[in-house]
C-alpha cells in the first residue's frame, strides 16, 4: 500500500512545536490526532489539493502501528473507496496536513490551551453527538 507518508514543508515546524507544546509524547501522536480531528471536520479533499511532501517523514509503522487498518478504513468509509485505492496515502497525508494547520490554529487563538485540554474538549464535543 504505502510505506511512508510526509507532511508538507509547512508543517514541518508545526509537528515539532505542536508536540512540545501539546507535551503528549512522540511526533507520530500529534499526526495520528491531526488525521482524526480533521476527518471529524467532514470535509472531503480533491487528490488535485495534494501539497508538497518536503516535511516530517512518518513511516506506517510507526505513524499507525498495528491500527493501520483501521485509519484505512476511516478514508475509505469517508471517501466511499476500496481500501486497494492507489489514492489512499495521499488522502491520508492531506488529512494529516490540514488536521495540524487547524490544530496550530486553535493554539495560536488560545496559547494557554493545554494538550490534555484540548483532547478534553474535543473527546467531550464528540460524546455530544451520540446523546
Amino acid at each position: 500500500m504505502f510505506t511512508s507518508i510526509k507532511t508538507s514543508l509547512a508543517n514541518k515546524s508545526i509537528v515539532t512545536e505542536l508536540t512540545r507544546k501539546l507535551n503528549l509524547g512522540p511526533e507520530n501522536i500529534i499526526a495520528r490526532i491531526a488525521f482524526s480531528y480533521s476527518l471529524s471536520k467532514n470535509e472531503k479533499f480533491s487528490l488535485t489539493e495534494v501539497r508538497d511532501s518536503k516535511g516530517k517523514e512518518y513511516s506506517r509503522n510507526v505513524l499507525f502501528g498495528d491500527n493501520l487498518p483501521y485509519y484505512v478504513s476511516l478514508i475509505c468509509a469517508h471517501y466511499k473507496i476500496y481500501m486497494t485505492d492507489k489514492d489512499i496515502p495521499k488522502y491520508i497525508k492531506m488529512h494529516i496536513d490540514h488536521g495540524l494547520e487547524l490544530i496550530d490554529e486553535e493554539f495560536k487563538k488560545n496559547p494557554n490551551l493545554t494538550g490534555f485540554d484540548f483532547l478534553v474538549d474535543k473527546i467531550e464535543s464528540g460524546l455530544k453527538y451520540l446523546e
